[in-house]
């Protein structure tokens, strides 16, 4: 099968890519890994849109959904990407047990973003959850945690998290354990705050609901950690302790960038994120001349900066196909141009005010740092300092990055080590190189894909 376009990811940025492609007439399939459209943000939307706990906060996603499936793209669901040849254009997909190799003239990431890994002692606990995973089980299956609930971290999931549980009966308690000084994060901010402010209203508009709903805060939390022998019984920090029965942990979300990584696009060290990101321009281009990457995937921005973003990319594949002249893209791209850098204004006081604690970044040595090989943050130190110098090194001393999730939670917080270890900047330490496939599939979709290369060949 040859399409025009192929986007990977059905969030704001890849629907609002297929709007526009399939409006200027190009073939457009979508493969995501959920089972309806709208990505993390305004996941489960159509289904949950009267669920009174998640209906506010997912309304402004319908439109958009609505007008994705009227655009007449081929949209595959449940559908998982595990290897891509970007000079081919071939991707390999796998759904319900089968295997299929598309061939894309131009290829669009919108895979998004992944919450930062928060490695503290006792994360490993049963009952201890990142905050995204009991947000995607309140907007899917309506499920709360039930009994004592502690919410842990910083952000503004923090918040729309807290709210959320709020309204659905189950209030839990927060413990903030911000340290960005709000001085700071204003001097960062200079003119975005005043453009910015519709964002914020909004961001305290929940901080007050959350209070109003009983939610208790504690501020200045520090060395978080969680407690129990079989699973979490408490979690306790400097000068505190309370009993708990599930504990959602969340410090703030990085691009997804293991698709991009394992393709070889130039990346680069996002400084105020704290993390890596592909290096794109100003319409989502690559290094690869027929990959975009659209989205929080190419840096944190928020939905509707990744919406339009994914405007841009669909425009530029459209042009880029022919299927639009220089001075029609030049008209058509200046309003989402427009949109973006609106979108975008309080981005630097937001990465000042929430900007991850470098305890976080680099675990103390009995912290678990790579859950699926059970690797001490210790046995990384151990390791840098008999000479690995990143973490594609580390998999001749460790097996990080080698189990299930290919590096996608150990990664940033084994090169973290290694830059401690070693005196160096993080930029310093280059990122896991992940490799097909890219989630794990059985081997006898390995030979359905094999067959049916061959009988491409042929």
């Amino acid at each position: 099968m040859t399409i025009d376009l192929a986007i990977i990811g059905a969030g704001p940025a890849g629907m609002a890519a297929a709007i526009e492609a399939r409006a200027l007439g190009l073939s457009v399939l979508v493969a995501d890994e959920s089972a309806a459209p709208g990505g993390q943000v305004f996941r489960a939307a159509e289904a949950a849109a009267r669920d009174p706990a998640i209906a506010p906060d997912i309304g402004p996603g319908l439109p958009l959904i609505e007008a994705f499936r009227a655009s007449g793209a081929t949209y595959r669901p449940a559908t998982t990407l595990w290897h891509l040849d970007p000079a081919e254009g071939a991707l390999s997909l796998a759904a319900a047990g089968q295997a299929e190799t598309i061939i894309a003239r131009r290829i669009i990431l919108a895979t998004g973003a992944l919450e930062r890994p928060v490695p503290i002692p006792g994360w490993t606990l049963p009952g201890v959850m990142g905050a995204g995973a009991a947000q995607i089980l309140l907007k899917t299956a309506g499920v709360v945690p039930s009994r004592k609930t502690v919410l842990a971290g910083q952000g503004p999931l923090v918040w729309l998290l807290a709210v959320q549980l709020a309204r659905a009966g189950a209030p839990p308690l927060v413990l903030e354990t911000r340290r960005g000084g709000i001085a700071a994060a204003l001097a960062k901010a200079g003119t975005g705050l005043w453009a910015g402010r519709r964002m914020l209203a909004k961001g305290l508009a929940l901080i007050a609901e959350a209070r109003r709903a009983g939610v208790r805060v504690v501020t200045g939390v520090r060395n978080l950690r969680a407690e129990g022998t079989d699973r979490i019984e408490r979690v306790t920090w400097d000068g505190g302790i309370t009993p708990c029965d599930t504990l959602l942990l969340h410090e703030g979300v990085i691009p997804a960038t293991q698709v991009s990584r394992a393709i070889g696009l130039d990346h680069a060290w996002d400084a105020a994120q704290h993390c890596w990101r592909p290096v794109v321009d100003a319409v989502g281009a690559t290094s690869l001349d027929r990959i975009a990457v659209a989205g929080d995937g190419a840096g944190i921005g928020g939905w509707e900066a990744a919406t339009a973003a994914g405007r841009l990319a669909g425009l530029d594949a459209a042009r880029r196909l022919g299927a639009l002249g220089e001075d029609a893209f030049a008209a058509r791209a200046a309003a989402p141009l427009a949109a973006r850098a609106a979108a975008l204004e309080l981005r630097p006081f937001l990465d000042a005010l929430y900007s991850p604690a470098p305890a976080l970044l680099a675990p103390a040595d009995a912290t678990i740092a790579c859950r699926c090989e059970e690797v001490t943050a210790g046995a990384v130190r151990a390791a840098a300092r008999l000479g690995a110098t990143g973490p594609n090194q580390l998999k001749a001393y460790l097996r990080c990055g080698m189990g299930p999730c290919q590096g996608r939670l150990c990664a940033p917080t084994v090169a973290a080590l290694i830059a401690e270890v070693h005196h160096l900047p993080p930029e310093a330490v280059p990122p896991l190189r992940p490799r097909a496939p890219y989630k794990p599939i059985s081997v006898g979709m390995l030979a359905a894909t094999a067959e049916s290369l061959q009988q491409g060949v042929e």
